[in-house]
């Protein structure tokens, strides 16, 4: 793959594991209908927007939605936010990439003010200017995959040809190829492989070595 300028990343599954504190504040909120969130089930909301899992796999309406999605939301600030962990040598590659000249940028369908928080929590906010971590609105828009990178790209300089999109799962890799980007599939984070390849990455690594040497050579 030639050198690009700009790299953009997925956040969930890509630059850090969220799963513990996710998957446990969705079955505290499913609690209170009663529901007992089956994990496996759950794990596959890491990287979808969440309004869409919910009526998928729960057929709940818009209002039920917003409610669970609300109830969610406070759990995972009380306390399921605290239990990401970064990936290894995931800090390493971001200031490597950063000596090297290229600009990074955060695409991701969590809402841009817990982005920026995590960003902070997990101490690699200064990797990315703050205007280039883009994510969903609390209300509830922008979650497609496509728009957010869509709006990274506005923010950037150049076309596409000198850009190219990092992440775990399928949504990352239409909402590249619809903005016209190359993109790279993660295998270490949420989506399997057979779900990477059916929707045909430019690359795909499993390790985070292999994405830096891809990146970095």
């Amino acid at each position: 793959m030639k050198e690009r300028k700009y790299i953009l990343f997925d956040l969930d599954g890509t630059l850090s594991d969220p799963g513990e504190g996710i998957i446990g504040s969705l079955a505290l909120a499913l609690k209170h209908y009663g529901i007992e969130g089956d994990p496996e089930i759950l794990r596959t909301f890491i990287g979808p927007p969440l309004t869409d899992s919910f009526k998928q796999h729960y057929r709940f309406d818009d209002e039920k939605t917003a409610e669970v999605i609300r109830l969610y939301r406070q759990y995972y600030h009380d306390q399921g936010f605290y239990q990401n962990v970064i990936y290894p040598g995931i800090p390493e590659l971001l200031a490597d990439l950063t000596k090297a000249g290229k600009t990074l940028a955060i695409a991701t369908t969590k809402v841009t003010s817990y982005a920026l928080k995590t960003l902070e929590y997990l101490k690699i906010d200064q990797f990315f200017q703050e205007d280039l971590v883009v994510g969903s609105y609390m209300d509830g828009r922008r979650t497609n995959k496509g728009e957010v990178i869509a709006t990274v790209l506005k923010r950037l300089e150049g076309g596409p040809e000198d850009k190219v999109m990092i992440g775990d799962r399928k949504f990352d890799i239409v909402g590249a190829k619809t903005n016209g980007l190359d993109v790279i599939g993660v295998t270490y984070g949420y989506g399997p492989r057979e779900e990477l390849e059916a929707h045909e990455p430019t690359a795909i690594v499993d390790s985070v070595q292999e994405l830096r040497e891809l990146l970095l050579g």
